[in-house]
């Protein structure tokens, strides 16, 4: 099926406004877009915050009449917003992406490997991933770090607790690696249901990997556990999060964490200064890891 969309530049305070005037005129979809190269990392709790320059763009059926479209927003708006209008041919999109993601190798051991083309090292650890709704499929930076960083420990016998799970890449790799037992937490159900479909595709035992939404896991259980704890999610939560993370990782354990640009390590780490010390143990793309150990004695710090 052919589509048209009509795509207009404009500022947040008149996207609310095109955004109604798209969908009453007949658009199945409207997204928008940063139209300025200008990140938003990390919105506050209830907040849903707009680029400067935003890119709205209305998807329509292709007997969609467009002058009369075009007719039904201010003139002076559009005339201002570069209008224009473009057919859009219709795709199988899944195969398209499928012909785009390839095995990728992380450390000296590691592979993630797409389900449907044979893994190019059979005698190394590959983990098998179909990348979903929930997050994580070791292409952005910060998952290749934790995966890279995972991929040279030890963790024969580990306990690993992966904080903001995803698609529960990282929990599934530790498992892989030798760890003997994984903790997969998120907010998103849907990123539990899609753990525990990566773990199954990977032949995990169900018994050595538990999911659970924050605060509904066996905290006692957990608690001081962990050889590894991991959190790949942004600055903001990170420090919110330290007292949770750090009561789950035993004396001796090994804490990373990144979803961090270079520029925001240096705060991240004096925020947990008073009880682990942390340092930039890898780095890719403006993305950095931090990695440290937690002391055995209260006040005592390992550089990890």
């Amino acid at each position: 099926m052919t589509w048209l969309q009509l795509r207009l530049d404009t500022h947040p305070d008149q996207v609310e406004a095109l955004e109604e005037l798209m969908l009453a005129s007949g658009a199945v979809a409207v997204t928008m877009e940063d139209n300025a190269d200008q990140p938003v990392l990390e919105p506050g709790v209830g907040e849903t915050p707009l680029w400067g320059q935003t890119r709205l763009t209305g998807l329509y059926p292709a007997d969609t009449e467009m002058s009369e479209v075009l007719a039904a927003f201010p003139q002076e708006i559009l005339r201002q917003a570069n209008q224009r209008v473009e057919i859009l041919e219709d795709k199988d999109w899944e195969r398209e992406w499928m012909q785009h993601y390839h095995p990728m190798p992380f450390g000296r051991r590691l592979w993630v490997c797409p389900s449907w083309m044979q893994p190019p090292e059979p005698d190394a650890v590959n983990l098998l991933l179909d990348p979903g709704l929930a997050f994580g499929t070791g292409t952005h930076p910060t998952t290749a770090l934790c995966l890279a960083e995972l991929d040279g420990m030890a963790l024969e016998e580990a306990c690993v607790v992966d904080y903001g799970c995803g698609s529960g890449i990282l929990a599934v790799a530790a498992l892989k690696l030798g760890a003997r037992c994984a903790l997969g937490v998120d907010n998103d159900p849907q990123a539990l249901v899609a753990t525990r479909d990566n773990a199954d595709r990977n032949s995990i035992p169900t018994a050595a990997l538990e999911v659970a939404l924050p605060g509904d896991f066996a905290s006692a259980a957990w608690r001081g556990a962990a050889d590894v704890v991991i959190a790949n999610i942004l600055a903001g939560p990170l420090v919110e999060l330290s007292g949770t993370l750090l009561e789950l990782l035993k004396p001796g354990g090994t804490l990373l964490l990144s979803g961090l640009l270079e520029n925001q390590a240096g705060a991240l780490t004096s925020s947990y200064a008073d009880r682990i010390q942390l340092r930039v143990a890898s780095d890719k793309d403006g993305w950095v890891c931090l990695r440290g150990t937690k002391p055995d004695i209260a006040g005592e710090f390992a550089s990890g």
